[in-house]
């Protein structure tokens, strides 16, 4: 069954260190996904989605300024992050490993997500009147893998953004009954 993002209930989040001591998190507010969900064969399920990058939001104008330049996200130049899933693999107990190519900053790279079905409502059940389903997804990209290299030093040592980035997605979808 085929199933389309509620992107009112959903969202694209991720953190990243900030001065080797706390970490900064934003989301992407405009992106979208269809996903295919099969509970009996989940080895045949997939996932395809995009979020624009223009529409990052760290909650500071000044540095999503800044993130959507060409130091970073160059989002004229480059104004989707995509996902296409390769493989899903169960790991149980509602657990599964998807596989796929990340593209960022026009280069792709294979990575895999850590993803936790919540399981489905059928419409006769849900007060919206239509079958949905709950999924979360976590990965780590180092963001110099993706050519965003952009960093200063710090006087007191150290550098002011980490290389990791986790990245999570919180995702209600709705059936195309």
């Amino acid at each position: 069954m085929v199933w389309t993002l509620d992107t009112t209930h959903s969202e694209v989040t991720f953190s990243v260190r900030h001065m080797m001591f706390s970490k900064v998190s934003g989301s992407f507010n405009r992106f979208r996904a269809t996903l295919e969900i099969d509970e009996i064969h989940p080895e045949k399920s997939w996932v395809e989605a995009e979020a624009e990058t223009a529409s990052i939001d760290t909650r500071d104008e000044k540095r999503d300024a800044h993130l959507r330049s060409p130091d970073f996200f160059d989002t004229e130049q480059y104004p989707l992050l995509t996902f296409k899933s390769k493989q899903v693999e169960s790991r149980g107990d509602r657990r599964y490993s998807i596989l796929g190519d990340l593209t960022l900053h026009g280069v792709t790279k294979e990575v895999t997500f850590d993803a936790e079905y919540g399981g489905q409502i059928p419409k006769e059940h849900n007060p919206f009147g239509d079958r949905r389903a709950g999924l979360t997804a976590v990965t780590t990209i180092n963001r110099k893998d993706f050519g965003l290299t952009w960093n200063l030093a710090l006087e007191t040592g150290g550098i002011m953004v980490g290389e990791d980035v986790r990245i999570e997605i919180n995702l209600e979808a709705v059936a195309e009954d």
